[in-house]
């Protein structure tokens, strides 16, 4: 590898990318990957996908930022969409999923505030993972991110996913929000229990508290629901979203129910680049083709065919422990050694990404074909074999 003056935050591999189309991505050299981890669930439609890069090239020749000062036909226009396939009231834009939960914590603690100054406190999940900013990170609950960075923002409390006589405990009249993944991703591809979800729904509204769903990375059609909530029969009050929704372009939002809405006043919150013409423009795309070109249907069946292989690899080598999660948002528990794993489908040409202790994701386009299917699970099961 060549000499580099980019910060040392990631544990890179080896590797330069130069180009890539549809699920796959070339190196410098041109060595020829498939891409089952899409920017982390950020390349929803796979690479240079015709939709994006039209809107791109359209856009930019047309208006690329101004200050949210002023409004924009295509920010309207994503708006209108996103309230359209949710069952919520308005939306605030931003350049990611981190910005996305930020803004969420804001709005759960001016919410209460309006109720009491000493409603503030804010419950979550261990294990969970929400972002690298000091608020995201108060609320990620694993102290490996966190022991370096504190102190971090007070009145916070975890409580143990899917515990319910946890939460049951930790909740009270000065709690202004509870934040939660539907499905954690970063802890290992861990569901939540929907008894669970519709107990949490109703302590939120007996302690008239605000119910945060981060679906930054479950969202945007991955599970097979254009929302994970979907799901579950729950509906939170606020909803986070990033990766998916700009297909590869930076942007995030969180979508208000009337309740939550209510709470944010002029001044409260703002991002310069947050909702620009040009990020918009290519999410409006995004959500276009996700929705027009039955994507979600591809979702579920193709889910359903790597699901099938996963469970029959099981089976068959005692290598895989459990096969979990939603859509094309699954995990490979496995009962060796992950990042090895991982390593050794890098060497022959597929990207993966770890979770939790020792799980292996599988992010691949929400439009991933099945000879890509079939070409990755291929690698995956020689990989097997070599255990």
């Amino acid at each position: 590898m060549p000499e580099c003056n980019i910060m040392n935050t990631y544990n890179r591999f080896a590797v330069i990318f130069t180009k890539g189309y549809g699920s796959r991505v070339f190196d410098i050299n041109g060595k020829e990957y498939i891409d089952f981890v899409s920017g982390v669930a950020v390349n929803c439609l796979g690479h240079c996908h015709p939709a994006i890069t039209s809107a791109l090239n359209y856009q930019s020749q047309n208006l690329i930022h101004v200050s949210n000062l002023y409004y924009t036909d295509k920010q309207i226009e994503l708006s209108e969409k996103l309230i359209n396939l949710s069952h919520h009231k308005s939306v605030f834009f931003c350049n990611s999923g981190t910005e996305a939960n930020e803004a969420a914590l804001k709005l759960s603690r001016k919410y209460g505030k309006l109720k009491k100054e000493t409603k503030s406190k804010i419950i979550y999940m261990k294990n969970s993972f929400h972002g690298r900013t000091m608020g995201a990170l108060s609320v990620t609950g694993q102290i490996k991110y966190q022991t370096d960075f504190s102190p971090l923002i007070p009145n916070v409390e975890a409580v143990t996913f899917n515990d319910i006589d946890e939460i049951k405990k930790a909740i009270d009249d000065n709690t202004c929000g509870v934040i939660l993944e539907p499905i954690q991703g970063e802890g290992g591809i861990i569901c939540a229990e929907k008894d669970y979800l519709l107990e949490v729904r109703r302590l939120c509204d007996t302690f008239d508290c605000l119910l945060i769903f981060d679906e930054v990375q479950c969202g945007i059609g991955r599970t097979g629901k254009f929302f994970a909530y979907e799901n579950f029969g729950v509906i939170p009050d606020v909803v986070c979203l990033a990766k998916g929704l700009g297909g590869g372009f930076p942007i995030g939002a969180i979508l208000a129910n009337e309740k939550a809405d209510a709470a944010f006043t002029k001044g409260d919150h703002g991002s310069t680049f947050g909702g620009n013409p040009l990020a918009c423009a290519v999410a409006s795309s995004v959500l276009d083709e996700i929705i027009n070109k039955n994507i979600l249907n591809n979702v579920i069946d193709i889910s359903l065919y790597i699901k099938d292989k996963l469970n029959h690899f099981k089976e068959k080598y005692n290598v895989i422990d459990e096969i979990k999660g939603l859509g094309l948002l699954l995990g490979i528990n496995l009962k060796i050694d992950s990042k090895g794993f991982i390593k050794k489908c890098f060497d022959k040409g597929l990207l993966l990404v770890g979770a939790g202790s020792n799980t292996v994701r599988l992010l691949p386009p929400l439009n991933l074909n099945y000879k890509d299917a079939d070409a990755a699970l291929s690698i995956i099961e020689e990989v097997i074999k070599e255990y």
